[in-house]
Order: structure tokens, then sequence, then C-alpha cells
């Protein structure tokens, strides 16, 4: 397991190749990336912030719980911080099983994790001014489904 929290930009076609390199123990390997988007279409830049004594701990314990639940094989996720332009990539979560379902299922779950629960500050700044990211109610939602 693999847990990354950096500002450097990371290939992700590499990381998912050598993620995924000689493995014979899986039947299925999954990947997300998370990508900056301009909703507003007047973004410049979101400027991620984190606690480095407290953000990668508190992702491995998730990866963690993951792997036990979905009886995974492996999983990584980057997560970067610092200043993101627009269109920029911002993490990627990968997981290997055995089989696709507990893989699909482990990649939403760490996914819907590092949105809701990962201890990271977002803060949007556009032509206007600038403001933090507040929690929302459908990332809530998709969280709750893991209960």
């Amino acid at each position: 397991m693999t847990v990354r929290v950096q500002s450097e930009v990371f290939d992700t076609g590499a990381e998912l190749t050598g993620f995924s390199a000689d493995r014979r123990d899986v039947g299925a390997v999954v990947s997300f990336t998370g990508i900056v988007r301009d909703d507003s279409g007047d973004l410049e830049r979101l400027e991620i912030e984190h606690y480095p004594a407290m953000t990668a701990s508190a992702i491995e314990a998730m990866v963690a719980e993951a792997t036990q639940r979905w009886k995974l094989q492996d999983a990584l996720v980057i997560h970067r911080h610092g200043a993101l332009a627009v269109g920029e990539v911002i993490m990627m979560v990968a997981t290997a099983a055995r089989h696709r379902k507990d893989a699909f299922e482990a990649a939403e779950y760490l996914m819907d994790y590092l949105k809701s629960r990962a201890p990271f500050w977002k803060k949007e700044v556009a032509k206007g001014g600038a403001s933090w990211v507040a929690a929302k109610d459908d990332d809530e939602d998709a969280l709750s489904r893991w209960s």
C-alpha cells in the first residue's frame, strides 16, 4: 500500500503502469484521477493546504480499512497540495483485487473518503477574489453509504 502527499506533478499513466506491472495475484485494477475543474469560468487556481503530520497517517488508516474490507491486494493514493491550475491532476487512487467488485468499491470508498474526510483545506482563487471550499451535502451523502 502506498500513500503519497506531495506538491510535485506526477504522471498518472506511469503511476498506473508501475502499480499494475507484473501482477499475477489480481484480476482487476481500478484507477481514478481527479482534475481541477472550473465550474464558474473564472477560476485561476485551487490552493490545497494540509497538516503534514496528520494527512498521510489519516489517509493510510483509511487505505488500511479499505484493504481489509474489500480484500485488496494493493492500493495507491497520491494527493497533491499547493497551488494547482485548472486542468492539473489533484489526486489519483488505484486499487488492485482478485475480483473487480472489490477493486471498484474500494476505489469509490477511498475517493469518497478523500473528498469528505481527508484533512485538506481547499481555497478557490478566482479573478474576483478567493474563497474557501465548504463541505458539500452530496459528498457527505456519498460517504454515508459506506457506514
